[in-house]
């Protein structure tokens, strides 16, 4: 090869400029301190003298590198001659590995994109076979109706002659019957609540209010003497005020019997109390407003039940109180807390005059005693009724639903109410108090007078469901759970 004959002179070269290197560079020749002979000697013309080197050591890298660059080049040229010729194999370069490397990762990396784009490809082309068919098969429903609809023009065009005399009172006929299809329609959609979940919140409530009755009964403790340390003006006070409110016998039969053995008339006492409360809170038209304009409301809401239809009706009472309650924000708490402390100040009357000591004032026969101890379930209790008043009254448009208690002041009807002890024995006597109310659910219809005539006039009939009984408690069971 051309190439090993230039690199022997480059090597001859480089070990000559060494020798000479190591010649000045020597320890034993630039360590030695010079003397006269050597003076002498240097000074004879007979004397050996040493090539002088500028800089070896800038001579030597610059001949190292190039020897370097040829050396590289003669490899590369012998590579590329050699490849073919020679047996052995020969390694790649690095520069070549890593080009080789990059060119298998993009081809790796080509092939996975091909292989998405391939099934993307095959998923649009299913795709757009399955809109055609749907396509044609929507192509052809259209055309199939339009072929009926053309039939049906051309029979009805043939009888359309018979049928103008009657045209107009079948038009009208049809008018009466969309306008009144589309009115039940909107009213079944404009009912937030059923029916059957208006009867379980009203039973809820009463669970409520037996929960509390038993609870306050069973904290309480009775004697019949403490009145006689109780001042005297005090307890006929509350006798009257009691009587006043739930009626003269209950109050005859709180204040006169001991209830230190067997406290269950005073727990049926607390359970009317509060069911009181509830049907007198939720009687007017808004719940907490004052009596004047409410009694107004009231009697103009009345009027228009019977006069408009079920839909008019109920739409302005519910527009009426939305906006009376917008106009008022705060009229939603303050009815809460005035009926809350109603029931506090009824509830510890009943205890007062059953028998319960006043000792100090949060006794349970002090109002400030019965909030303390009962505040968070009496308070609950008022929630509930507020939002049932604005259920009933705002949310429901088909029909009017009423909360029912019965007056001590009538006879018992099997029909209209329930006997809280009736399972053990006949259903006799007047009635004592109201235990748990009821509810009653109320629809005005239009029904012609003569349904055979046609333009007679509508009138108007309530339709009346008791969808609940209301709970009474007789006097006969006083009877019954203290026999003499």
């Amino acid at each position: 090869m051309s190439i090993l004959p230039s690199a022997n002179l480059h090597l001859r070269g480089l070990y000559d400029t060494t020798v000479e290197f190591f010649a000045l560079r020597s320890p034993g020749i630039s360590s030695r301190a010079p003397s006269s002979h050597d003076h002498d000697s240097d000074s004879s013309p007979h004397s050996r003298t040493l090539t002088p080197v500028p800089d070896p050591i800038a001579r030597l890298t610059r001949e190292c590198a190039s020897l370097r660059e040829r050396l590289d080049a003669a490899d590369g040229r012998q590579d590329t001659c050699t490849c073919s010729a020679s047996s052995d194999p020969q390694l790649p370069p690095m520069s070549i590995r890593r080009d080789l490397e990059d060119a298998r990762r993009e081809l790796s990396q080509t092939k996975t994109e091909l292989s998405k784009l391939e099934a993307r490809c095959r998923m649009l082309e299913r795709t757009l076979k399955e809109t055609k068919a749907l396509l044609k098969a929507r192509d052809a429903e259209i055309s199939a109706r339009t072929r009926s609809n053309a039939e049906k023009q051309h029979n009805g065009g043939a009888r359309r002659g018979f049928e103008a005399n009657g045209a107009v009172t079948v038009l009208a006929v049809d008018e009466q019957r969309a306008l009144t299809k589309s009115s039940e329609v909107f009213m079944t959609k404009t009912d937030s609540w059923s029916g059957a979940q208006v009867l379980q919140a009203v039973q809820d409530l009463n669970s409520e209010i037996l929960q509390f009755a038993a609870a306050a009964t069973e904290l309480s403790s009775f004697d019949k003497k403490s009145h006689s340390s109780s001042s005297s003006k005090a307890t006929h006070q509350a006798v009257q005020e009691t009587a006043s409110r739930l009626g003269p016998n209950l109050a005859r039969i709180l204040s006169s019997r001991d209830h230190s053995q067997d406290p269950m008339l005073v727990q049926l006492a607390l359970q009317g109390c509060i069911s009181t409360c509830v049907a007198r809170a939720l009687t007017p038209f808004c719940m907490g407003f004052p009596s004047k304009p409410d009694g107004i409301l009231s009697q103009i809401y009345a009027h228009m039940y019977m006069a408009e239809s079920q839909p008019t009706s109920s739409r302005w009472r519910a527009l009426t109180h939305r906006h009376i309650h917008t106009m008022y924000p705060y009229l939603n708490d303050y009815s809460i807390n005035e009926l809350s402390e109603t029931m506090y100040r009824w509830s510890s009357d009943i205890l007062f005059i059953a028998g319960c000591p006043t000792s100090d004032r949060y006794a349970l026969s002090t109002r400030d005693g019965m909030r303390a101890k009962f505040g968070d379930q009496i308070k609950r209790i008022s929630r509930t009724v507020s939002h049932l008043a604005q259920v009933t009254r705002e949310e429901i448009m088909s029909t009017r639903f009423e909360i029912v208690a019965i007056e001590n002041d009538g006879g018992f009807d099997s029909r209209r109410m329930m006997d809280a002890f009736g399972e053990y024995g006949s259903s006799r006597g007047a009635i004592l108090i109201t235990t748990e109310v009821g509810l009653r659910c109320s629809t005005r219809k239009d029904i012609p007078e003569n349904a055979g005539e046609s333009g007679s006039a509508p009138v108007p009939e309530v339709e009346q469901r008791l969808l609940l009984q209301p709970k009474v408690v007789l006097d006969s069971v006083v009877d019954l759970i203290d026999p003499k």
